[in-house]
């Protein structure tokens, strides 16, 4: 389950973790009654990233700026989804950004810091320059402070941001968290620290422990039509929209990080598909590859599916398995199917799939702004010989 931005700075706020005076709008009469002093940024509450290029960031100066800005984003479409709630924040000026994490790595079972100095972009932009350190033993603050050394951080923002991670830490434990992040946390002209964006993922097992989560998942608009699946499928998420291009992607991170990619490379979606980020151990392969062709047969009923563009992490969802499941899928549907795909598989047994793929003449890509840009040239192929 996925937090919205002010959601998870209510969390950061009871851990003592920085964040700037905000104020929640529902409707854009209530910037009349605001609290907070201009100047202001208004900011879409929708689950994805990429809101300030696609104009769900706005500055305004004023009551009257606001009011018309908060009338355009509640009405703009994001990937999708329209916010039935804004954050309204104090505007900050911030000397340089930095991207904090923790998450659930699920190869290792065990959690990992990650970190950078270059805060404030896709996740996919700055996958280069990331460092990590796994927590292979109890947490110390020596995990903290070794992570923001190999980030380069030097005088006295090395302690602050080892503060700001031990805090994350103790979020993600004491919630049993698969996700906190910040991006960007910034640092202003005197060193200090203050978390600009959030992103809180909860594990959906584990809400029946922890009833605020559950509560907060209450609160949370429907902003999406998201279908109803088999049992078999209860791990999978299907959520329809109005372009032409289908992605099959596995977690939740993953499937975000590559619908936003895709927006912003000029697509349109017609439905994004997650298979769960992680598949339950005790199945079988033959189970593994029979979700994944379920999860196909799904997408293939949206009317407006031109391409299907499959990601999918390895070291999470068996490469072999889904290249099996595609293969599967062709040959099941070789008189009736003229859907292309395109392929992006990275992880176990990767050259087996590639091979395998190779045969059935799919494009595939280590690359993934490649696999987006084929994806794109595909859809827009099929509309043209219409």
């Amino acid at each position: 389950m996925d937090l919205l931005e002010y959601q998870a700075k209510q969390l950061f706020h009871e851990m003592g973790i920085p964040i700037l005076p905000s104020q929640q709008i529902n409707h854009p009469k209530d910037l009349k009654g605001l609290k907070i002093p201009y100047p202001v940024v208004l900011k879409s509450q929708v689950y994805t990233g990429g809101r300030g290029k696609a104009g769900g960031i706005r500055f305004v100066e004023n009551t009257i700026d606001a009011v018309a800005a908060a009338q355009t984003i509640f009405n703009l479409p994001i990937t999708g989804m329209y916010p039935a709630v804004l954050l309204a924040e104090a505007k900050y000026d911030a000397d340089r950004e930095l991207y904090l994490a923790v998450i659930l790595d699920w190869s290792a079972r065990r959690p990992l810091l990650l970190g950078s100095q270059q805060g404030g972009l896709d996740v996919e932009a700055t996958i280069g320059a990331m460092q990590q350190v796994i927590v292979d033993q109890e947490f110390s603050p020596f995990y903290a402070r070794r992570l923001a050394l190999k980030m380069g951080l030097q005088g006295e923002l090395i302690q602050s941001v080892s503060d700001i991670l031990e805090k994350m830490y103790q979020l993600f434990l004491q919630k049993d968290l698969d996700l906190v992040e910040i991006n960007p946390l910034a640092v202003s002209p005197a060193g200090e620290l203050m978390a600009l964006d959030g992103k809180i993922t909860a594990n959906d097992d584990a809400l029946g422990r922890h009833p605020d989560l559950a509560a907060l998942q209450a609160k949370i608009p429907n902003q999406i039509k998201t279908r109803i699946l088999p049992r078999d499928l209860s791990e999978t998420t299907l959520v329809e929209l109005e372009g032409n291009i289908g992605i099959l992607c596995n977690g939740a991170g993953l499937t975000m990080s590559t619908v936003d990619l895709v927006h912003q490379a000029g697509g349109r979606l017609a439905s994004f598909l997650n298979l769960g980020s992680e598949y339950r151990h005790n199945d079988s392969p033959a189970v593994l590859r029979d979700r994944i062709q379920q999860g196909l047969e799904l997408m293939m009923q949206s009317k407006n599916l031109k391409v299907v563009l499959v990601n999918i992490l390895g070291n999470v969802m068996l490469c072999k398995q889904t290249a099996e499941a595609i293969a599967t899928h062709l040959q099941r549907q070789l008189d009736s199917c003229t859907t292309p795909f395109v392929v992006r598989l990275v992880g176990d047994q990767f050259d087996e799939s590639r091979q395998m793929l190779q045969a059935l003449k799919l494009p595939l890509f280590d690359d993934l702004d490649e696999a987006i840009a084929e994806a794109i040239s595909l859809s827009n192929s099929v509309l043209r010989a219409k």
